[in-house]
C-alpha cells in the first residue's frame, strides 16, 4: 500500500501453502506530524549512501514520491537524462529473501509476456537489493527500478469506471494464472495475508479496533485507547469480524483458492501510456492470500460507494474469462470485500498522516454501514456474493 505523504482473539486461518515462517514485525501505532518528519529526516540521511551504490551519475537529483511501508523517490540523473524510481524498504517489514521473492515474480511476469513490469537496475555490484546498515535501526534494503511512463487510470463518470474494473479483473486473471503454474525459484519466500495478518490484533498493518477508535476520535493526533470505539458500534464491527473470520475459514485455503497474489491491484497501480499501454506496478503487498483478495483490494477506499456492485460485476466478468468460479466463490466476495474494509481501518490508525481518506470519520461510519449490511446480507445488492 502507497499514499502520498501528509505533512480479541483471532482463530487461526487455514493453513496458507508456502507461507514463510520467519516472523514479521507489525505496524507500529500511529506517531504524529513531529514522527513523520523525523522519520523524513533520517531517510535523507541515509540517500547518499546508497545512491553511490548506483551508477547515477555525480549529481543524481531526488524528490520524495511518496511514504507509506516504504519511501519511494524520484532520482533524476541529469548527465544521461534517464529517470529511476528508488524503493527504501522499512525495517523489518520484509526482508532481503522475501525482496528477492517479490522482484522474481516481478521478471518472470514481464519475460513471459504476461504483464508489463518495471524492470529493475541492478547496483555497481550487480545485485538487485542493497543493503545498507546505519547505527542503532538495522538493515534498510533498497531497490532501483527504471521510471514508467504514463498515469494511472483517471475515469471521469462511472461507465469509464467501470470499464476499468473490468482491465484490472483481466489482469487479475492473468497474473494468478501465471502464479499457479510458476516454477518458484529455489529459496523463494513471500509473507501471507491471513487472518491473523489482515484483520487480527496483532495484524500486519496494526488493529483495526485501533484505526476505527482513532477515525471516530477524529482522526489526526488523536491516540485513543484501542477500547475507546462506542458500545454499539463495537458490538457491530466485531460481530461482522467474527463473521469473516468464520466464513473465510470455512471456506479453507486449497490451491484452488489460495496461492500467490499481487494484493494491492488498484487502479492507482496500473500506469498507463499515451498508446494504451499499461504497466502494473507496486508487488511490494504481494504475497500468499485469497485470489478474490485480489477484487477486494481493487475496491480499496470505495467499497461503501453505490457503483460498487457493477464494479464487482465489471471485475468478475473480465476475471473469469481466465479463472472460472462456482457459486460458493461467488458468494465469499462480500466477505473479501469486508475483510478488505477492515484491513484498512487498521492501516489508517498507522498511518495517520496518509492522504488516502479525506475525511476519515465518514469512512469509520461508512465502515459500520458496510458491516451492517454485510450482516443482514444486503452488501452487494442484486449479487450472488452478499
Amino acid at each position: 500500500m502507497t499514499t502520498t505523504p501528509g505533512a480479541r482473539t483471532t482463530p487461526a486461518a487455514p493453513s496458507a501453502p508456502d507461507a514463510p515462517s520467519a516472523p514479521v514485525t507489525p505496524a507500529a501505532e500511529p506517531g504524529t506530524a513531529e514522527t513523520v518528519t523525523g522519520e523524513l529526516r533520517a531517510l535523507e540521511a541515509l540517500l547518499p549512501e546508497v545512491l553511490a551504490a548506483y551508477d547515477l551519475g555525480p549529481r543524481p537529483e531526488v524528490s520524495l514520491l511518496n511514504l507509506s511501508e516504504n519511501a519511494t523517490y524520484r532520482v533524476d540523473d541529469p548527465d544521461s537524462g534517464r529517470r529511476f524510481a528508488l524503493r527504501l524498504h522499512r525495517p523489518g517489514y520484509h526482508g532481503a529473501q522475501e525482496i528477492h521473492g517479490e522482484l522474481a515474480w516481478v521478471a518472470a511476469l514481464r519475460a513471459e509476456g504476461v504483464v508489463l513490469t518495471p524492470p529493475v537496475i541492478p547496483n555497481r555490484a550487480g545485485a538487485a537489493v542493497t543493503t545498507v546498515t546505519p547505527p542503532g535501526v538495522g538493515d534498510r534494503h533498497a531497490v532501483l527500478f527504471d521510471w514508467v511512463d504514463g498515469r494511472p487510470p483517471e475515469p471521469d463518470d462511472s461507465g469509464a469506471l467501470i470499464a476499468s474494473f473490468g482491465t484490472l479483473g483481466d489482469i487479475a486473471g492473468r497474473m494468478q494464472l501465471h502464479a499457479r503454474r510458476w516454477a518458484r525459484p529455489e529459496g523463494f519466500a513471500r509473507f501471507a495475508w491471513t487472518l491473523p495478518m489482515t484483520i487480527g490484533p496483532d495484524g500486519r498493518w496494526g488493529d483495526w479496533r485501533y484505526g476505527l477508535a482513532w477515525a471516530l476520535a477524529g482522526g489526526g493526533d488523536a491516540r485513543p485507547a484501542r477500547g475507546g470505539v462506542p458500545a454499539a458500534e463495537r458490538e457491530l464491527m466485531t460481530r461482522a469480524a467474527a463473521t469473516v473470520e468464520e466464513r473465510v475459514g470455512a471456506f479453507g485455503a486449497g490451491p484452488d483458492r489460495y496461492g500467490l497474489i499481487h494484493a494491492d491491484m488498484r487502479l492507482a497501480n496500473l500506469m498507463v501510456t499515451a498508446d494504451g499501454a499499461i504497466t502494473v506496478i507496486d508487488f511490494d503487498d504481494c504475497g500468499f492470500g485469497w485470489y478474490l483478495f485480489d477484487l477486494a483490494a481493487a475496491l480499496s477506499f470505495i467499497e461503501h460507494h453505490r457503483v460498487v456492485p457493477d464494479l464487482v460485476a465489471a471485475w468478475l466478468a473480465a476475471y473469469q474469462r481466465h479463472v472460472p468460479l462456482d457459486a460458493e466463490e461467488l458468494a465469499m466476495v462480500g466477505t473479501f470485500v469486508l475483510q478488505r474494509r477492515l484491513q484498512l481501518t487498521a492501516w489508517l490508525g498507522t498511518h495517520p498522516h496518509a492522504d488516502a481518506v479525506d475525511d476519515v470519520t465518514a469512512f469509520a461510519r461508512a465502515s459500520l454501514d458496510l458491516a451492517e449490511r454485510y450482516l443482514s446480507g444486503t452488501l452487494l445488492p442484486g449479487s450472488a456474493a452478499a
